[in-house]
């Protein structure tokens, strides 16, 4: 393979929006500002993990109803990349707003309308540049880039957050002078990831293009042909049973990803004594591992297939899942931990660039809406099992082993997925 081929400039600043996308999930809904939502902006941590809670499951909820809407529209208009910037304006304008939100019981409705349409801007703006993969790379790399997108989040996440902490977080290195009694310094570092994802997705806008063109058909005529184009999906849906599988599939796979990382702290504080500190590094470390697997595996999911990956992936997160679940000693919990991070990125990595390879080509955003939808649709089934289970047989063990039991499925279903190859030869 030539290197300008490997090295594609429109390619690469498509995959540049994952490293300026993913410090907002990372710095303000996994790290910083969720700490400080609970904290020092709600009344009380209960209140505020309850009103935090309903935050993201009611953004991931709009973000699943809108995502195929969205993407069927998308297929109307014939283009992406106006959507996508507005909503990354949505996402960074949210973003930066958070500057105002200082630790005032007052100001917590206010704090949680901001994260939730910055969630909702950020989630669908991906539903349309996931999309825009199949337009832009080669079928043969279309792995590659996926995974090197995906270990791009990570690297960028990861350190985005690094340089809020030191920068403004930590007092030996904190730059300027800010009022931490108002907590300046962490709401700067809000504006910070603001920044952050309005730089680096300049060369996406920039040097990619859209490859299919205006079709001129207005907005409000294109959201109706897209809701007839779902309606006629849902009425001939043996046409893609193959993709209904995967998305069944994906909806059990990422549900017990996504509740593994929600209760990775908890089982980690409960039941080996784990302080903040050694949480936060063990996140850390989990994100390393997960974006290392993603950029290695790039080159396995084009060689083997997105298909074979995400069993393998989904193989390689199972069996140390079940140690982490057994483990007495917290070297062991590390290790099975950081053995799941490396495969984490690569489901995450195979799954996109498995949808970019068998979606119709003039069905790829209604797709990629749906592939958001299987994301998002039945996010609280995870926790919600974990918690009452955990509940009634009083174990956090038995409780975390639902985790299992999800991806076991999720596994199970992937087996009936047909190879993108096989489709293509009509096997």
């Amino acid at each position: 393979m030539k290197l300008r081929d490997v090295i594609d400039r429109k390619v690469a600043a498509w995959a540049l929006y994952d490293w300026a996308n993913s410090a907002v999930p990372t710095v303000i809904i996994t790290f910083i500002f969720s700490a400080y939502f609970t904290r020092s902006v709600a009344p009380d941590e209960v209140v505020g993990s309850q009103v935090w809670g309903n935050v993201v499951g009611i953004s991931g909820l709009i973000v699943a109803l809108l995502g195929p809407v969205l993407g069927s529209a998308a297929d109307h208009t014939g283009r992406r990349k106006p959507w996508i910037l507005l909503f990354t304006l949505l996402c960074v304008a949210s973003t930066a707003a958070l500057w105002w939100i200082t630790p005032d019981a007052s100001l917590m409705w206010q704090a949680a309308l901001l994260v939730g349409l910055a969630t909702i801007g950020l989630e669908l703006a991906i539903v349309l540049y996931n999309a825009m993969l199949p337009d832009l790379a080669s079928r043969e790399t279309i792995g590659r880039w996926s995974g090197w997108g995906w270990a791009l989040g990570y690297a960028g996440g990861l350190l985005c957050l690094v340089t809020v902490l030191f920068l403004f977080i930590e007092e030996g290195t904190r730059i300027g002078s800010f009022d931490t009694e108002s907590a300046e310094h962490l709401r700067a570092g809000f504006v910070f990831v603001a920044a952050w994802f309005a730089l680096f997705s300049i060369p996406f806008f920039l040097f990619t293009k859209e490859e299919s063109g205006k079709s001129g058909v207005p907005l409000g005529r294109a959201v109706r042909e897209g809701l007839a184009q779902l309606a006629d999906t849902a009425r001939h849906v043996r046409r893609y049973s193959h993709i209904v599988r995967f998305l069944l599939a994906r909806i059990f796979y990422v549900d017990g990803m996504a509740t593994l990382f929600a209760f990775g702290g908890v089982f980690a504080a409960g039941t080996f004594g784990m302080d903040e500190r050694a949480i936060l590094l063990f996140g850390i470390a989990l994100n390393l591992s997960a974006g290392l697997g993603a950029f290695l595996f790039a080159w396995i999911d084009d060689h083997i297939g997105s298909q074979r990956t995400i069993l393998l992936s989904l193989a390689g997160i199972i069996i140390p899942g079940t140690v982490l679940l057994l483990a007495k000693s917290e070297m062991l919990f590390w290790i099975a931990g950081l053995t799941i991070g490396i495969f984490v990125g690569p489901v995450q990595a195979a799954s996109r660039s498995y949808m970019a390879r068998v979606a119709p080509p003039d069905m790829t955003n209604q797709m990629f809406g749906l592939f958001a939808f299987s994301g998002k649709a039945t996010a609280f089934l995870g926790p919600l099992l974990v918690g009452w289970i955990t509940w009634l047989s009083g174990s956090q063990r038995i409780g975390m082993s639902t985790i299992i039991v999800l991806l076991c499925i999720g596994f199970l279903i992937m087996l009936t997925v047909p190879r993108a190859d096989e489709l293509d030869s009509g096997e």
